[in-house]
């Protein structure tokens, strides 16, 4: 089980970029007035955050209580630490503000309150990609910039 923690980082990356991807194709389609293409994509973007959140959460699981391991530590040092902090704090204060506003968003467009949902989706829609591209700077400054020793 072991062998499959390091995995889960990487994978969390590329869900959070196919999130931010389908979010920016979702976005270009509605502006583009293709609905059908735009809804596909949303929903495509829902469905791959949620992913991503059971693989977060199982991959901290993991850590925590099989191994006992704390989170991943950020090795950075001088004026990228507090930049990093930012980052994450912003990333995860938003993540889990946005979530619920995510749903309400969806269920207003699927069930064709298509006004409610325009108001909303202006205010989520920056939230949410932000979130997701945030996730994938975090990955790479804790795996790629700064990574652990060992």
């Amino acid at each position: 089980m072991q062998d499959l923690l390091p995995v889960f980082p990487h994978l969390n990356a590329a869900l959070n970029s196919f999130s931010a991807i389908l979010l920016i194709v979702g976005f270009w389609n509605i502006k583009n007035q293709r609905r059908e293409t735009h809804r596909k994509a949303m929903l495509g973007a829902a469905i791959v955050s949620t992913i991503f959140l059971a693989c977060y959460l199982t991959h901290h699981a993991i850590r925590t209580y099989m191994f006992g391991l704390g989170p991943t530590k950020f090795t950075g040092e001088g004026i990228v630490r507090p930049i990093y902090f930012t980052i994450l704090t912003s990333h995860t204060f938003l993540a889990a503000l946005v979530t619920p506003f995510v749903i309400l968003t969806l269920f207003r467009g699927l069930r064709g309150q298509f006004d409610k949902h325009k108001r909303l989706a202006r205010l989520v829609f920056p939230v949410w990609l932000y979130v997701s591209l945030t996730g994938v700077v975090v990955y790479l400054m804790l795996y790629h910039f700064f990574p652990a020793a060992g």
